[in-house]
């Protein structure tokens, strides 16, 4: 199957894909915040450079985006129908290195945390955000 755009248009819509500053990262931080929790960002010396950084609780959140992360049995992760074999790899490549991430942040004392895109939507958002402040301040009420 052919793509629908030509190479060009292709290429910027890629390019327009942020890393940082999603808007699922964004609710949950500023979730986080709103219940007095300071954090750091991005930090490039932890191991997969987590995306949030709670030091008082020794605590790193990645927030995950379903599609590029894999979630397995997500609906939002559905493999593309061209350049499938890539994409396959590509993703495989990525569950490798987060779960490598997640090992090296364990044996550093580190408790690593990941929120799922999906786990954002509207309709699970509160439970979500509520789990994760509780299981970061280890008041977990569930």
């Amino acid at each position: 199957m052919a793509d629908v755009h030509d190479i060009a248009t292709r290429s910027y819509n890629m390019s327009k894909i942020k890393g940082k500053d999603t808007k699922p990262e964004m609710l949950l931080r500023k979730y986080l915040h709103s219940k007095g929790l300071r954090y750091r960002l991005h930090n490039k010396n932890l191991p997969g450079k987590p995306d949030v950084i709670l030091k008082k609780y020794r605590t790193v959140i990645f927030v995950n985006g379903c599609f590029w992360h894999g979630h397995k049995g997500c609906k939002y992760f559905v493999i593309p129908k061209t350049r499938t074999r890539w994409w396959i790899e590509k993703i495989e490549e990525t569950k490798k290195r987060d779960s490598k991430s997640i090992r090296d942040l364990k044996e550093l004392g580190w408790n690593p945390m990941i929120v799922w895109e999906c786990e954002l939507k509207p309709e699970k958002r509160n439970d979500t955000l509520e789990k994760t402040y509780f299981a970061i301040i280890k008041e977990d009420k569930y």
